[in-house]
């Protein structure tokens, strides 16, 4: 109970808004075996349940020997959470006879407690000996009772002697349910107007911060010049979910406000502190009649492994609702890997329990260190299988919008990881226009849109916009095209396919900014092998393969930048060029 960090974290949830289940009891069954760790190395307090003492909850210490006693706690616990609504602790004191297993030998390393068990009688005797004294039950019908078990356990056995040995047809497990590529994605041009309407009004009285009244007072205007930024187009989709039932929740450390100040969800007035949440008052939802779906936006507590853990579970009791959690910067998941192994990327071939968990990690070389810059997409496409997840890194607010919507209208249910930006939620070229969010669907590829090119780069997220800037300094601009892997898995592969066969024979070439052995090239490459003709090979360009995810100086990181767009251009970094160390163009990864 003491052991792992996520009991801690969960029972600092307990109480906090968001967060609250009416109460827990925890059940320790204290057998004392910690395999063969003593209580003395496990832990620093004298009880394991000390833990619970940070949110004072009533812990119980009761004699497992005592069957009536448990009873007694057990009844005293469920009814103090009944009246309360808060957590209790019952630690019940016992022991394995057998220690871990009956293949073990618990004396080897526990030979003084286990002299003690040894000669210390069962539950069953202490107990009757108990009801004896008391004059509760006489010696012969304690006989009976146990004849009684005795032939029950008898008859049980002769019925296993004449069980015919037959051979078991061993039938293998289904397939997992593959993720359909599309469903309907778009949303109706005044259901949109509607949340833009929602996002600009002010209850009366409500003083909005001034600086934020301005970006606010903008969206109507964005929306029809067709400049949708990443976080109104995030809000849109939101919105256009509500209204058409689908409740949303959002949670993470920074989620009301954005860890980049970008999404405004909640506002809060400038005189009195009260908050205000917009996505709760959409006129006219759901057809007209007024009603909508319930939002919901918590900030977290400063958690990755228990929160995660949480939403997780949100999402399999309630797996109508858009459960979605965010990371202050993708790097921090790292606290949450045990969640994403055991449970979201296995979680349906183990046990076939789908999720639509959304998860929001920030990533994006931006030259803010190597703590502040992956969300580790490698990670999450190593454990890409059998259809089991989506991962995508996208450009455009209109295909993130598109990808929410799709997360709810798939018929079958994937956990969604994205890698969402930074720079580009203020980047002027990355905006979309309102047709992008009416007319077009969601799009896991975006091809180049040229006829003809001398070379052909695919890259994934932020990257594109930093190598078309960079094509601009070229002689020809449009003798390189620049194709988007939009969803990294499952591969669009026939889309890819595609866009390679429209420049065959030139070279293609994968970009990315993370280090060779780290983001998406190492998933990439044998499958754009597979998919070049005549044995060709797919290129890399990018940083070298490193320990650390990105360098802790930005003007190393500009160098660096600078030389792998160098490389997917095709154009010579300079030899006196440092960077150029750190970035390579070659066939097989380093």
């Amino acid at each position: 109970f003491a052991g792992q960090g996520v009991v801690a974290e969960t029972l600092n949830l307990s109480q906090l808004e968001g967060y609250r289940t009416g109460g827990t009891v925890h059940l320790v069954v204290n057998n004392q075996i910690g395999f063969t760790t003593l209580p003395m190395h496990s832990r620093s307090s004298a009880y394991a349940t000390d833990i619970a003492r940070m949110i004072q909850a009533p812990i119980f210490h009761v004699n497992g020997d005592d069957p009536e006693a448990c009873v007694r706690v057990a009844r005293l616990a469920f009814d103090y959470r009944q009246a309360f609504n808060k957590d209790i602790v019952i630690d019940m004191v016992c022991y394995r006879k057998y220690g871990h297993n009956e293949g073990d030998e618990p004396g080897y390393t526990q030979p003084l407690m286990y002299a003690e068990i040894g000669q210390h009688r069962s539950v069953r005797k202490l107990y009757l000996e108990r009801l004896l004294r008391r004059g509760e039950l006489t010696p012969e019908g304690a006989e009976a009772v146990l004849d009684d078990f005795r032939r029950h356990l008898d008859r049980a056995f002769e019925e296993t002697k004449e069980l015919v040995a037959r051979d078991v047809e061993v039938v293998p497990p289904p397939p997992p349910v593959p993720t359909a590529p599309t469903a309907p994605t778009t949303a109706p041009r005044d259901v949109l107007e509607r949340v833009v309407q929602t996002l600009e009004t002010m209850p009366e009285g409500f003083v909005v911060h001034p600086k934020l009244g301005r970006i606010l007072s903008k969206r109507g205007e964005q929306f029809e010049k067709g400049q949708i930024d990443w976080a109104f187009g995030e809000a849109l989709a939101f919105g256009s979910l509500l209204a058409e039932g689908t409740r949303v929740r959002l949670t993470g450390q920074d989620s009301g406000r954005g860890t980049f100040s970008q999404r405004h969800a909640i506002l809060y007035d400038q005189t009195d502190g009260h908050a205000y949440i917009p996505l709760r008052h959409i006129p006219g939802a759901d057809g007209g009649s007024g009603e909508q779906a319930g939002f919901e936006v918590y900030d977290s507590l400063l958690s990755e492994y228990a929160a995660l853990g949480f939403e997780y579970g949100y999402t399999v009791a309630d797996p109508d609702a858009l459960v979605l959690w965010e990371g202050q910067f993708g790097d921090f998941v790292n606290g949450a890997q045990i969640m994403i192994d055991q449970f979201i990327a296995s979680a349906e071939a183990k046990w076939g329990q789908t999720s639509r968990l959304v998860m929001l990690l920030p990533h994006g070389y931006e030259g803010q260190g190597p703590e502040h810059s992956s969300a580790r997409p490698e990670r999450f496409l190593q454990l890409c299988a059998e259809d089991n997840m989506v991962v995508a890194n996208y450009t455009t607010p209109a295909n993130y919008f598109h990808a929410l919507r799709l997360q709810m209208r798939r018929p079958v249910a994937k956990p969604l990881i994205v890698m969402t930006p930074k720079s580009l939620l203020r980047l002027p070229q990355a905006v979309s226009s309102v047709t992008d969010f009416t007319d077009v669907e969601y799009q896991p590829f975006i091809g180049s849109g040229q006829a003809t090119a001398e070379r052909l780069v695919l890259c994934t997220g932020k990257v594109y916009y930093d190598v078309m800037k960079a094509r601009e300094g070229l002689a020809d601009p449009a003798s390189v095209a620049v194709a988007r892997v939009e969803q990294l898995y499952p591969v669009p592969a026939d889309a890819v396919a595609a866009e390679i066969a429209r420049f065959a024979g030139k070279p293609v070439v994968w970009l990315q900014e993370e280090p060779a052995n780290m983001g998406a090239w190492t998933f990439v490459q044998p499958r754009l092998d597979a998919l070049l003709p005549d044995g060709r090979r797919a290129e890399y360009a990018g940083r070298t393969a490193a320990a650390s995810p990105a360098t802790g100086s930005a003007k190393r990181h500009a160098r660096e930048q600078e030389a792998l767009l160098n490389a997917a251009l095709g154009t010579v970094s300079p030899t006196t060029d440092e960077a150029a160390e750190d970035t390579t163009v070659h066939s097989a990864p380093v």
